[in-house]
């Protein structure tokens, strides 16, 4: 599935205009977790300026997604149903790398003992926008989330699960946080 990213910007003359429109070049559907679609669609890594410097942050391949204090970023991610990851075809020594790839900065907090579990220095927004999906925090708890539904995320360690038949797409906007 391809997301359709359209960035505005001004010219020379000051006026708005559309800078690029299409999928982001960073999108990338996994391989090896077939299903899973990771489209990262704009990273700012601290505080924002205007005018913009004219660059797309997405344009660098393998640059961190998880933004610093006052930097964000914003996604869209697929999720395939669990059941993927529990084929005898799955891999984990071949999905590992590829999550790397499609989620630096924000793959290397996964918990290796805890598949799935991380937490992250943000302040994250997420918005399901198809499907169905549960959010797991500590201790077993869960949360069921469906179309429509909103997450307010602040810190927290996390894990999200698809245990029905159909892929779930989520919109996430992270915020990175100051440590106190």
């Amino acid at each position: 599935m391809s997301f359709r990213r359209v960035v505005t910007g001004k010219n020379a003359a000051g006026k708005s205009v559309v800078v690029s429109d299409g999928a982001s070049p960073r999108e990338m559907a996994l391989k090896h977790t077939p299903g899973f679609v990771s489209a990262p669609m704009w990273t700012i890594a601290g505080t924002p300026s205007l005018p913009a410097n004219g660059k797309d942050p997405m344009s660098v391949p393998g640059s961190s997604l998880l933004p610093g204090p006052g930097g964000s970023s914003f996604m869209v991610v697929t999720f395939p149903p669990d059941n993927v990851m529990m084929s005898p075809d799955f891999d984990p020594a071949k999905a590992g790398p590829e999550h790397l790839a499609a989620a630096p900065g924000i793959a290397e907090t996964f918990e290796m003992d805890n598949p799935g579990m991380h937490t992250t220095p943000t302040v994250d927004y997420a918005c399901i926008i198809d499907g169905e999906i549960v959010l797991e925090l500590d201790d077993g708890v869960t949360v069921q989330l469906k179309k429509g539904d909103t997450v307010v995320q602040q810190g927290a360690r996390h894990a999200w699960r698809n245990p029905s038949s159909k892929s779930a797409t989520l919109i996430f906007v992270l915020l990175g946080a100051a440590s106190k």
